[in-house]
């Protein structure tokens, strides 16, 4: 296909450009009004409680590419990772495209569409490694790498305009346990080709040196694991399949039975069995059977590496767990790092280990974990593999972007941007060039419903959980006169004193009779002239009294 006078050759990121997480990269090719696009993964981040109460997923918001839904010929996944494919379930319907993963990522996405009841409705096409594909104008090589999950996959995308090289997650691992090496052969094959733009991870562009190998940890991992007395509890990602496999065979050498704790390691347990991988490992225990075993020979390898309350490791952690219990003498390794924004949950949950007299072990302590993300030494070796024109930094926040630019240009990329999730940059023909910005942002999943950014119902939480609330109750009769009332409750709002408190609750009651008797009677009749004129005295005064803007309601009843 040769290229038009008016096709382009377009780069949109709408999740992971100025933020760990929710990657989903669109490339568009062809004129402005006619374009065909892909999509490269469409993840998921994580909710916080004390920013996104009662919210676990965050979306990428693809209104923008629903706007071209119909010129989307494909979807595309790297690897398995949730935030790489974590929102496929949740946008699909939005985007009815067919999806497109190599063996172990589809057996994952085929778990995650069951869930959502769209299993039978989405074209999903499984790529064998090292495969191919075409789409409208792009034709695409999987290119093997290495990464913290099996079977990371690079896209080389070709088009008449140019090669995108999109990295995906990486490494270089020279010793990955599980799946192949990088394929260095294909990299420097493409840099003869000539490769236009390199789109690639951010993630630890501040961390010198290089991320090192599963292969050292296993060694590591296996002899703390022998030093152990009591039960040991190993946590780790469950996708790192070449942990898993780590701590099992570890397990053994040590004399344990393996019992796997928690849904995703079961679930990604399964998911590699399905494709062949973990068929040397030892063969794994129920949870009710390792309770009848010797201390000194089980092995729990749980979920909930960072924090999460409802994850199998904290529950231990609280003594809440159905199955199991740890206690003084037994040992939990923290084969993982911290994610930033979790600090305060893991901590928490270490010292609910530390009261019951439980020992720890982290990756501070010893070589028991490796990252899945190129440090500086190995992104310079990528660069030097590729030889882009243009530099395109995604999969970090800000910082990481910026700094990734300034390594690009250091190692004389002839061009580097740094791309804003929105930003729809032209890669070719000429420089790259900021040429539009589109909408984007973030949905919210709450519960079963996918809500927006800035829904009510979650700016309500914020507040509840910041400034409390207040309840105001009055029966009206059909003259405009109380029946009964106001009446008063307050949630999350206290004072030292039980009794200053109950005189505050009082003054609330009188404030709300005073203002609904300064009421003309045609105003009475009018529940919402009513709440609204409540709402305003009820909060100024309880702002007075506790300095803060509770969320006040207030409820008429007409008799």
């Amino acid at each position: 296909m040769k290229p038009k006078a008016d096709d382009e050759l377009v780069f949109l990121p709408l999740g992971g450009s100025g933020e760990i997480g929710m990657n989903l990269n669109a490339y568009g090719y062809g004129p402005p009004d006619a374009r065909k696009w892909i999509i490269v993964d469409i993840g998921v981040t994580f909710g916080r409680e004390d920013s996104t109460p009662g919210i676990e997923l965050i979306l990428p918001d693809p209104s923008y590419l629903e706007g071209v839904r119909d010129d989307i010929i494909g979807i595309v996944l790297t690897h398995a990772h949730e935030d790489h494919i974590g929102a496929l379930g949740w946008l699909w319907p939005r985007l009815k495209a067919p999806v497109y993963a190599t063996p172990f990522t589809a057996a994952l996405v085929r778990e995650k569409l069951r869930e959502r009841g769209l299993l039978e409705k989405v074209p999903l096409t499984e790529i064998p490694l090292k495969g191919q594909l075409t789409l409208g104008p792009f034709e695409i090589d999987f290119v093997t790498l290495t990464h913290s999950i099996p079977e990371p996959n690079g896209l080389a995308i070709r088009t008449p305009l140019g090669l995108i090289w999109h990295t995906g997650d990486w490494k270089i691992d020279p010793d990955p346990l599980i799946g192949e090496t990088t394929d260095e052969a294909k990299l420097r094959q493409m840099a003869d080709e000539g490769v236009l733009a390199m789109v690639c991870d951010s993630t630890n562009v501040f961390v010198e040196g290089t991320a090192g190998s599963e292969a050292e940890v296993r060694v590591k991992l296996t002899e703390v694991i022998k030093q152990q007395k009591g039960r040991v509890a190993v946590t780790a990602f469950a996708s790192n399949v070449a942990r898993v496999e780590t701590a099992l065979l570890a397990a053994k050498a040590a004399g344990r039975t393996p019992c796997l704790v928690g849904r995703s390691m079961h679930r990604i347990v399964a998911a590699a069995k399905s494709v062949g991988m973990l068929a040397d490992a030892p063969l794994t225990i129920d949870e009710e059977e390792a309770g009848t075993l010797p201390d000194e020979n089980v092995l729990f390898l749980c979920t909930g590496s960072q924090g999460e309350a409802r994850a199998a490791l904290s529950r231990i952690a609280r003594g809440e767990h159905r199955n199991v219990s740890l206690r003084q003498g037994d040992t939990v390794i923290f084969s993982s790092r911290v994610i930033p924004g979790n600090e305060a949950a893991i901590h928490d949950m270490q010292n609910a280990f530390l009261e019951r007299g439980v020992e720890l072990i982290t990756a501070d302590d010893h070589f028991i974990h490796v990252s899945g993300h190129p440090a500086r030494d190995e992104l310079k070796q990528m660069y030097a593999w590729a030889r882009p024109r243009i530099a395109v930094p995604v999969h970090g926040e800000k910082r990481h972007i910026r700094e990734h630019v300034k390594l690009a240009l250091e190692l004389q990329i002839p061009e580097a941007i740094a791309p804003s999730n929105g930003d729809l940059i032209r890669l070719a023909p000429g420089p790259a060039t900021l040429i539009d910005e589109v909408p984007s942002g973030r949905l919210y999943v709450d519960g079963s419903t996918i809500i927006e950014a800035e829904d009510e119902a979650l700016k309500d939480r914020r507040r509840l959980g910041a400034e409390g609330a207040v309840n105001v109750s009055l029966a009206v009769n059909a003259k405009g006169g109380i029946v009964a009332g106001p009446s008063v409750t307050v949630r999350g709002l206290t004072m030292d004193d039980d009794e200053d408190f109950e005189i505050a609750l009082e003054e609330l009651e009188d404030t709300a009779k005073a203002a609904f008797q300064r009421l003309k009677h045609q105003e009475r009749e009018d529940d919402e002239a009513v709440e609204q004129v409540l709402v305003r005295a009820v909060r100024k005064a309880a702002e007075k009294l506790w300095r803060k803007r509770p969320l006040v309601d207030v409820t008429v009843l007409r008799i």
